[in-house]
């Protein structure tokens, strides 16, 4: 489908699954505006690439998504938003009664509450536009937990349900609300992550993957970013209309266990 003409912010996307999204949504059509906390010249770099790339128009706004007015300054720089990702998030693993809470509210902070100070700037020029997109980026941890993501979990879970609000709020409106459930994803980060397994575990990459770090993926295979991406671009399509308040799992059976 084409998505010439709209104009998507997508949190948290200088690298990985932000970038992979924001990539889909370009190769769509649709111009992008790229977000992360830093402000250097690469990050704008990455930007003027896209555009070159795909023929869209792309920027970089810096936004720190742990405040909120800078997540709602972010939209408003922005000047338009007719599709929004809420990709921004961290991480930090701990078992409850030792977890720090500095890192407890940091990732409340980026993970949830980011996306409802962006949800809440987007939707007045979604409804001025007479449509518009709002696709969370959840997590596999949004519909179960694991032990010493306490943060994190609690963070998937809101998010899941603040997507399910939103679609309530604006059913009988142009607009959808939905999230996208990522198991393990294969990230700059993530595979950066596999030698130092290969050391710790004494196995070779193939079977630190299927035995180690995708013990919980019954497929044994990362998702992609290009997936995700896929995705996000399905939701944003005509085909996705009636699709709201609901969630989609990437994560190659996780969940169906």
């Amino acid at each position: 489908m084409s998505l010439k003409g709209k104009t998507a912010i997508i949190t948290g996307s200088n690298s990985g699954i932000g970038l992979g999204v924001a990539r889909e949504l370009a190769r769509a059509g649709a111009d992008v505006v790229l977000n992360s906390f830093t402000d250097r010249p690469e990050d704008h770099a990455l930007a003027a690439a896209l555009a070159a790339e795909f023929g869209v128009t792309a920027r970089y706004i810096k936004a720190d998504m742990s405040k909120g007015a800078e997540c709602r300054a972010l939209v408003a720089q922005a000047g338009r938003c007719d599709i929004l990702v809420n990709n921004a998030g961290i991480q930090h693993v701990a078992p409850v009664d030792q977890f720090p809470v500095e890192k407890w509210e940091a990732i409340l902070a980026i993970n949830l509450s980011s996306a409802f100070h962006t949800t809440a700037a987007a939707l007045p020029m979604m409804r001025a536009a007479g449509w518009g997109r709002v696709v969370n980026i959840a997590s596999a941890h949004g519909l179960t937990a694991s032990p010493f993501k306490s943060a994190y979990v609690a963070a998937k879970h809101g998010i899941v349900g603040l997507t399910k609000t939103v679609a309530l709020e604006t059913a009988e409106e142009p607009i959808t609300c939905n999230a996208i459930c990522p198991g393990y994803v294969l990230t700059p980060l993530v595979e950066a992550q596999i030698p130092d397994q290969m050391k710790v575990h004494g196995m070779d990459r193939e079977t630190v993957i299927r035995e180690v770090m995708l013990t919980r993926q019954p497929s044994k295979q990362f998702a992609t970013v290009e997936q995700l991406g896929g995705t996000t671009v399905f939701l944003c399509s005509e085909a996705a209309a009636q699709i709201t308040g609901t969630t989609i799992s990437v994560d190659g059976g996780w969940t169906a266990l």
